[in-house]
């Protein structure tokens, strides 16, 4: 009699919990709408879309868009292709449209081009890669592959001698891409970026080093822009034009009619003085000078800014006519 109304009371408290396990199992999660989706592949598919599709989560109801581009999906759009795979009561939450983005690896366009140099250089031994001067029909863009997809292969390639023409099919995770456009031995070149007049000192933003045709280009041509930063312009140019060594003359250190400083030096002595130069001259050229104390012209070679220096057996003979320095006239010589 007293065991009855026990196992009673332990059925009763046993009941809530019971029932909340049967619940749990009977009442599957609610599928909802994704706001965003991120796919590897060229299908997009149920579970891409939408959380707690169940069984039918890897059926495809979408085309992805292109590696590396992103689209979007209304949401009623949505909701009526997976109608048909039995998921009804769809929980949008608010989502109006799923974006879907399909991941990717970038090939630079740089990485693109440097293929189709080696093929080229390769097969053809039109020069060596380095030095290839090539230029495509339209302008190369960053290629997007899927992220497990091998690098992109030349698969087909022709080329014409003569006129320099080429034409590429590359291999992209199966997708055939055409290339074409012309190829040539080329020289690094210097280009100016802008016009330079006569007489101009040119600057390194004056300059940039471009590849140029070798065909095209004198073989003076300047090829580094050390070789011609500092230098003045025999001639003027116009702004793209290349760079040959013939274009460029050292500039003048020495401006005529303009106050110099002569250097006299022979062996264990120094003089210094003033001057005046009668001609203009670079660094290590002879130019004639007027000495403004003696007023006697010396012929000097241009070492520095507004240096002239007289050396040897004229200086010696220079320095023996030059008037007594206690003359009250006279500038003070240094002794060095």
């Amino acid at each position: 009699m007293i065991r009855i109304p026990l196992i009673a009371v332990l059925l009763a408290l046993a009941a809530p919990a019971g029932a909340q396990t049967l619940a749990s199992i009977a009442t599957p999660a609610h599928p909802v709408l994704k706001r965003q989706a991120f796919v590897t592949g060229d299908i997009v598919r149920i579970g891409d879309l939408i959380d707690n599709a169940g069984i039918v989560a890897d059926d495809p109801i979408f085309r992805a868009p292109d590696p590396g581009e992103t689209g979007a999906v209304p949401a009623a759009r949505v909701a009526e292709a997976v109608r048909s795979h039995a998921i009804i009561g769809l929980d949008t939450g608010g989502v109006t449209e799923v974006k879907v983005t399909r991941l990717s690896r970038p090939v630079a366009a740089s990485d693109i081009q440097a293929r189709i140099v080696q093929a080229l250089a390769g097969r053809y031994r039109v020069g060596p890669a380095a030095e290839l001067y090539i230029v495509f029909d339209r302008e190369l863009t960053t290629l997007h592959v899927d992220p497990s997809a091998s690098d992109p292969s030349v698969t087909r390639l022709a080329y014409d001698p003569r006129s320099g023409r080429f034409d590429v099919l590359l291999d992209a995770s199966g997708q055939a891409l055409r290339f074409t456009g012309t190829a040539l031995p080329g020289v690094d070149s210097v280009v100016l970026t802008r016009p330079i007049g006569r007489g101009e000192l040119l600057k390194a933003s004056d300059l940039v080093v471009q590849r140029r045709p070798k065909a095209e280009v004198s073989p003076e041509v300047v090829r580094s822009l050390d070789l011609a930063v500092g230098f003045a312009m025999r001639r003027s140019l116009a702004t793209g034009q290349v760079l040959a060594k013939t274009d460029l003359t050292k500039p003048d250190l020495v401006t005529r009619d303009t106050d110099v400083t002569l250097v006299y030096q022979v062996p264990g002595i120094t003089l210094t003085m003033r001057g005046k130069a009668l001609e203009s001259g670079a660094e290590g050229d002879t130019v004639n000078v007027l000495n403004a104390q003696s007023k006697r012209t010396v012929q000097g070679t241009v070492a520095g800014p507004g240096r002239v220096v007289v050396a040897g057996q004229a200086a010696r003979l220079t320095a023996n006519l030059e008037p007594s320095s206690d003359s009250s006239n006279a500038p003070r010589e240094r002794a060095e």
